[in-house]
């Protein structure tokens, strides 16, 4: 079981690297740290989580209310190099049609200016 984690790069846009479980047991740490990210000001953020190997309910809640905060605040939060299973996750729950998803994190930054 990995340690979650978010790292984060500066370039084009903010590209904070996820990795870890993002279930009931390590929700309230992701929050807290994509919270952190929010109040940068930053006006574009890729969530890339290539490296994410779990998410549960309480995950996708975080994920969600990252993106409904962030988008309070005028930010954009979009997710890249999403894992297939969680990928099938977003698309049976509609949360697809609310967050974006790009492929690569490449993609995503090349939107970050629209």
């Amino acid at each position: 079981m990995a340690d979650p984690s978010v790292e984060t790069v500066a370039g084009r846009c903010l590209v904070a690297r996820v990795s870890g479980e993002m279930d009931y047991v390590n929700a309230l740490v992701f929050h807290d740290r994509f919270k952190e990210l929010i109040a940068r000001g930053d006006r574009f953020i890729v969530l890339e989580l290539s490296a994410v190997s779990f998410c549960d309910s309480a995950g996708l809640n975080v994920l969600l209310g990252t993106w409904r905060q962030a988008d309070a605040s005028g930010t954009a939060v979009v997710l890249a190099c999403v894992p297939g299973p969680l990928r099938r996750v977003l698309q049976m729950t509609g949360m697809d049609q609310v967050l974006r998803i790009y492929d690569t994190v490449t993609d995503a930054e090349a939107v970050s200016g629209d």
